[in-house]
Formats: structure tokens, C-alpha cells, sequence
């Protein structure tokens, strides 16, 4: 087929997208195709619901688009009250931008205009986490701990202090309890803060459920609390990454909830809008707040749509159908049904080392050996020949490589609808089993 987009990839033909149906895509030939991972876990409620469509209807009824340099909007008035009234701790007022990479980028000049406003010039430093990932803005990207997505831009980033991730599979040492593990990663972070300058740093970011590079990553217990203890002895603000693991996706509307620690700031974006519409948010404390609206009262950033009408109606509308319809409830439950059952299924793999995550956002790590974790060499590009092969039985998953190191490692993300039932849940596991097999084979 002859096309005139820039796509992603340019070698081979995609099938052409025609319609949603609940947690299936459509093909314009008709076929039909599991959103087993929301495309980037982002389709949060499945396609195509009938009250998102009616929000978005209206508002374009009413108003399409209105400047935020000149007005506000009911729309985003509302979804900012919905957020707030909601979020953990004392998060005093939301920022939306168009998605993702914008909500981290915004949420570094947050911190750093913050640290302007109070007197605290010299904290210009970063810290976050190796095999992170926070967007593709070149801000983000620096960041960011995906040395594959780094390497090509590198000479393009600021550096930035970069500490282990919580990787318990590969990272927790033999007879290390998940304390003592939790306990010398918050020192590896106190370490990182003395080397930069007990003055310099602005903050720590980390995703709280690790997403597309690492795989569904949970942390272990305590060790956010660690880290914020960590960093509340040096002033350093907390910067929770929930873009992919927050609104409801790990099973609680925040993931932060579950690990009981509240962040300076919190960004979201994929399940907030779940993709009826370009959407994230920076949430950002009472603290942090109050220090822009008592100080310069003007925060030196801005994107054309921030702030969209559309945008914020449709996000508040998928809020309010994940509310009303008790979908967090059925991510537990269905989380913990997709779990069992990837467990039984592949529990035993000689090929699976290890099964984690929680709610609707699971993963898999493949090894070439079990007993010694050996990565499969990145010539067999298995994650890529999964994807092709859950194409070809009409499902979409989410396969990544270079999970270790940038290099080495596979894994699938699975990242289906809250919508899910058991017998959806059966046939997503069913044909990953199949698909898993042909790849290994190829």
C-alpha cells in the first residue's frame, strides 16, 4: 500500500484501523483484534463507549478549543476538581497537557521554577532510576533510563543522576530479604544525592509500577517510603511517574495508594483520557502550588493545547464511566484472574523467568535459561517475532527488548481493558501460549 505518513516503522504494512468495539480493534477487512495491552495501556475502557462519545460530541457542540493564555473552560474546571478531590495526600492543582512525554517535561520546569521561587537557585539536578522510561521529549528522554531510546539522541541530552531500578528478579541478591534490598537501594539514592551536592538536587523521579521498559515492575514493600524518607532529608522533591500504572490501571485510581507515599508531584496521562483523547496532567502539591501562586504567580511554560475542552471533557467522561461502573473493583479482581492464569500457563516455562505486576498490568520475562537467567541474545529479537506472531492471531500485546541493560532482555506487557471478563482473560493467555511457542521457534 502506497502511503504518505511518516510511520514509525517504514518497513512493512500495517493493517488499516477502522473501528473499536469494547476491547477489540477492527480492521478495515474485517478482522478483529484483542487489545490485549491498550495499545501502550491507554484504552482503559475499551473502544468506542457510547458516554465518552456523547462528552465529546457536546462539547464540541459547545466549545472546541479556547486559548488557557486568555480563558478556562468548565471542562477542565471540573476534571481538575474530579482529580483533586480524589488524589493521595495534598495535591492542590492539576496542569494539563496533550499527553505523557508533555507531563513529564512540564513537571521538570515545575520543579525547577519551584526551587526559583523559594530561594533555592542552585538545585539545577536530576536523579532517577537506570532502565526508567519517561517519554520521548528530549527532556524526558534525558531522564529517562532507556539507554536504546537514549543512544541515538544522546549527544542532544542533559545528564542527569541515575541510581538502580527496584529489580528484584535481577537485582536482589541471594539471601537479601525485600527489606534489606528496599533498605540499600535508599541508600544507593542518599549516596547519589551526596555525590551531585546535598544542595543541588531538585528531585527523584521513578515510575511507581515500571512500564514499557522494565515491564510492570512493582517495587517491593517499603521502598517508597525509603525513598521519600531519603529524600525529605535533603529537600529533594518526589516526582511519581503514573503515566502508564495510574487511573485505575494497577488496581487503585492512584498506584501510589497501595505503596502508602504521596509524591511532591504525580503525572498521568494514558488512562486518564483513555485515548478518546489526547490527554495527561501534572498534579502537583499544595506545597509546590502555593509557592507559584504566593510568589511570581506565573509559570514559565505552555503548549498551545493544554488544557483542551475536548481533551478534559472526554477524560472527565472515561473517569466518570470507571467510577460509576466499580471498574477498579474488576481490575482487582480480573488482575488477580490474569495472574493465576499466566501463572498456570506459563508458571512452569522453561522459558519464562519471571511473571510480575499487578492489577491489569502484568508482564512476562523471557530467558533463554531459567536456573541462571540467561537473557536470550538479542539476535533472536524475540519480542519482536511475539509481536508479529500475536498479530497473526489477531491480538495486540506489547513486547519490548533490551529489559536488563538496554541490550539484553525480552518481556511482554499485557494491558487489557477494565472491561475485561474471564473469558476474554482466557483467550488474551490462550493465544500469547501460542504466539510465545512460534516465536521461540522462529
Amino acid at each position: 500500500m502506497t502511503t504518505h505518513v511518516f510511520h514509525r516503522s517504514l518497513k512493512g504494512d500495517l493493517p488499516l484501523a477502522e473501528k473499536g468495539d469494547g476491547p477489540y480493534i477492527i480492521a478495515q477487512n474485517g478482522d478483529a483484534y484483542i487489545d490485549a495491552s491498550g495499545g501502550a495501556a491507554v484504552s482503559c475502557i475499551g473502544h468506542s463507549n457510547q458516554r465518552v462519545r456523547q462528552a465529546i460530541h457536546q462539547q464540541v457542540d459547545k466549545l472546541a478549543y479556547a486559548h488557557t493564555g486568555f480563558f478556562s473552560t468548565e471542562a477542565a474546571e471540573e476534571l481538575a476538581d474530579f482529580l483533586i478531590k480524589r488524589a493521595p495526600g495534598d495535591m492542590g492543582a492539576a496542569y494539563f497537557v496533550s499527553g505523557g512525554s508533555e507531563a513529564v517535561e512540564t513537571a521538570l520546569k515545575m520543579v525547577r521554577q519551584y526551587f526559583l521561587e523559594i530561594g533555592q537557585p542552585q538545585r539545577t539536578r536530576i536523579i532517577a532510576r537506570k532502565q526508567s522510561y519517561h517519554g520521548n521529549t528530549l527532556g524526558a528522554l534525558a531522564v529517562g533510563g532507556n539507554e536504546w531510546r537514549r543512544a541515538s539522541f544522546a549527544p542532544l541530552l542533559i545528564d542527569h543522576g541515575r541510581v538502580s531500578a527496584c529489580y528484584p528478579y535481577r537485582g536482589q541478591e541471594a539471601g537479601e530479604t525485600a527489606e534489606d534490598y528496599g533498605t540499600r537501594l535508599a541508600a544507593e539514592l542518599e549516596s547519589e544525592i551526596k555525590r551531585l551536592g546535598e544542595d543541588q538536587v531538585m528531585a527523584f523521579v521513578a515510575e511507581t509500577v515500571s512500564g514499557a521498559t522494565l515491564g510492570a515492575q512493582q517495587a517491593v514493600p517499603g521502598y517508597f517510603k525509603k525513598m521519600r524518607e531519603v529524600c525529605d532529608r535533603y529537600g529533594v522533591l518526589l516526582i511519581l511517574d503514573e503515566i502508564m500504572c495510574g487511573m485505575g490501571r494497577t488496581g487503585s485510581l492512584f498506584a501510589c495508594e497501595q505503596d502508602g507515599v504521596v509524591p511532591d508531584l504525580v503525572t498521568i496521562a494514558k488512562g486518564l483520557g483513555g485515548g478518546y483523547q489526547p490527554i495527561g496532567a501534572v498534579l502537583a502539591s499544595d506545597k509546590i502550588y502555593r509557592a507559584f501562586r504566593e510568589g511570581s504567580g506565573v509559570f514559565m511554560n505552555g503548549h498551545t493545547y493544554l488544557g483542551h475542552p475536548v481533551a478534559c471533557a472526554a477524560a472527565l467522561a472515561v473517569q466518570h464511566v470507571i467510577e460509576d461502573d466499580n471498574l477498579i473493583e474488576n481490575v482487582q479482581k480480573q488482575g488477580d484472574y490474569l495472574e493465576k492464569c499466566l501463572i498456570d500457563v506459563f508458571g512452569d516455562h522453561p522459558n519464562v523467568g519471571d511473571i510480575r505486576g499487578r492489577g491489569l498490568f502484568r508482564a512476562m520475562e523471557f530467558v533463554e535459561d531459567r536456573e541462571t537467567k540467561k537473557p536470550f541474545d538479542p539476535s533472536r529479537q524475540i519480542n519482536g517475532k511475539l509481536k508479529k506472531a500475536a498479530m497473526d492471531r489477531k491480538m495486540v500485546c506489547y513486547p519490548n527488548g533490551g529489559t536488563i541493560d538496554g541490550r539484553f532482555g525480552d518481556h511482554v506487557l499485557l494491558a487489557p481493558p477494565f472491561i475485561s471478563d474471564k473469558a476474554l482473560i482466557d483467550e488474551i493467555v490462550s493465544r500469547l501460549a501460542d504466539s510465545l511457542e512460534e516465536a521461540l521457534k522462529a
